[in-house]
């Protein structure tokens, strides 16, 4: 399956030169607690945590209520593509445009990918309703932005969790993750999440003047 860029969610926010480094860490289970977890097997299975639908007022949610969703899942690709990160969830039928290797306004759009030093990211949110999970299907190691739940997050918050080996990563509830970055040119992970998908998002370029840089 290829990619359209005309059917991206959101439109990237863009016009500064400025990026905030994130320091980067091999993901182990110890590194990774109070973040999520680390999948090691059996994917199919792993336990997706749903949040119960908050109640509006005094009057408590039902029992057995307000959680009843469930899980979706599906392949989510993405795709290097000149200097540009592309990608789509198809658990959720939405595509993305993540980031750039260069700045934009000099990254190329399309053509075979270049080399890069690094993923200049442009948002990052994260889901009130349920986890995430991330699965390499071929074992591609890939990289993920991720800082703890709170929504007056800034850049400086972010670490950046390095999988390798073909290890899964786990995202729980409300911890903000920025664009899953593969090291190939292509990668396609098993996507397994809550079927509600809310997600709530930070803006690097338009609230802090600045991109998320990724070393890779």
């Amino acid at each position: 399956m290829d990619f359209d860029p005309g059917e991206i969610a959101y439109t990237p926010t863009t016009g500064v030169r400025t990026a905030r480094e994130t320091p980067v860490v091999q993901a182990t289970e110890a590194s990774v607690e109070g973040y999520g977890r680390i999948v090691a097997a059996d994917p199919e299975t792993f336990p997706i945590e749903i949040v119960r639908w908050p109640a509006q007022g005094w009057r408590p949610v039902d029992d057995n209520s307000g959680d009843q969703g469930g899980v979706t899942d599906g392949l989510f690709e993405f795709w290097w593509k000149g200097d540009t990160l592309y990608a789509r969830n198809n658990a959720v039928g939405d595509s993305y445009l993540f980031g750039w290797s260069q700045w934009p306004e000099t990254a190329a759009l399309d053509g075979p990918a270049r080399p890069r030093e690094r993923a200049l990211i442009w948002r990052a949110n994260y889901h009130p309703d349920g986890g995430q999970m991330f699965w390499p299907l071929n074992g591609e190691s890939f990289l993920v932005p991720m800082a703890l739940p709170g929504d007056d997050v800034t850049p400086e918050q972010f670490v950046t969790f390095r999988c390798d080996g073909g290890q899964g990563l786990y995202v729980h509830p409300g911890v903000w993750h920025g664009a899953v970055v593969p090291v190939d040119d292509h990668a396609v992970l098993l996507d397994r999440q809550s079927r509600v998908h809310a997600r709530v998002s930070v803006d690097f370029p338009k609230e802090f003047g600045c991109y998320l840089a990724v070393p890779l």
